[in-house]
């Protein structure tokens, strides 16, 4: 007759759960660098479209108007934009540098970005 012990726990033992979180710390040492990475390059990308919007709002203002806003807020104020662009680097709206025009010394005539950039800085861009 075969006997069941009542005592007998179920459960991992410790080397089991050492090598769980071996292999877990493993896949995230690989998994993490490429993330920051790509969360990175996401940034830079929405920069660019952010730039390539603004932009485009300004020569339709200048299009439309004869002038260029005297501020960015006036393309908002207008509906040329829906709200004040936010720098997707910096994460700040309040950052952005603006170019006047070339024979004035007033107006937005271009933008660009006020967040440092390691390689090339994102106000040549």
């Amino acid at each position: 007759m075969l006997t069941v012990r009542g005592d007998m726990r179920r459960g991992f033992t410790l080397i089991e759960l050492l090598v769980v979180m071996a292999i877990i710390a493993t896949l995230l040492a690989i998994a993490t660098p490429r993330y920051f990475a790509h969360l990175d390059r996401a940034r830079e990308v929405a920069l660019q479209e952010t730039l390539a919007v603004v932009r485009d709002s300004i020569d339709k203002f200048h299009a439309d108007t004869g002038r260029y806003p005297t501020e960015l807020d006036e393309l908002v104020t207008k509906r040329y934009l829906r709200r004040m662009p936010v720098d997707p680097v910096s994460e700040n709206s309040e950052t952005w540098i603006i170019v006047p025009p070339p024979s004035e010394s007033t107006g937005v005539w271009d933008i660009k970005s006020g967040a440092g950039g390691e390689e090339r800085p994102y106000a040549q861009w």
